[in-house]
């Protein structure tokens, strides 16, 4: 029955195996080559551990820079108006303007026809965004930790 079949097959690849030597040596080392040459790569770009960096008091926040400074957001959500209303009035006694887009599209396209002070914001969901500034999007460097 099943013995019979399994002990077949077994030693149908063991003959296969034997005759086509080069695929069967090859099957073996080629992995061992790939893990070697990863281990290779690994330790020519370690990873990078920073230190802490003590706390320091950095003074008072100079608000000029902020002058005429425009925020825009995209989804215009119940949460995302929250933050933003935050971020303009409680922050900063003139208020930055905020302004918010339907779609990333309408933001895109704002980010272009805009001047250079705008910031485009991107709310992925309640605990994550995206910040855009003209053509490219900055990441949160918490999830970049080595090359």
């Amino acid at each position: 029955g099943v013995w019979r079949q399994t002990r077949a097959l077994l030693f149908k690849n063991c003959l296969i195996k034997c005759r086509t030597k080069k695929s069967s040596v090859q099957e073996v080392l080629f992995p061992l080559f790939f893990l070697f040459w990863l281990i290779l790569m690994s330790m020519m770009h370690p990873h990078r551990k920073y230190d802490e960096v003590a706390n320091t008091n950095l003074g008072p926040l100079d608000t000029s820079v902020l002058l005429n400074f425009v925020i825009g957001y995209t989804p215009p959500t119940r949460a995302a108006r929250e933050i933003m209303k935050k971020v303009a009035f409680d922050n900063f006694e003139d208020g930055i303007i905020t302004e918010e887009y339907l779609s990333e599209e309408e933001l895109q396209e704002a980010s272009v026809s805009k001047p250079s002070n705008f910031v485009g914001v991107v709310f992925k969901d309640s605990m994550s965004y995206q910040l855009r500034f003209h053509d490219s999007i900055a990441m949160s460097s918490i999830y970049m930790e080595s090359r």
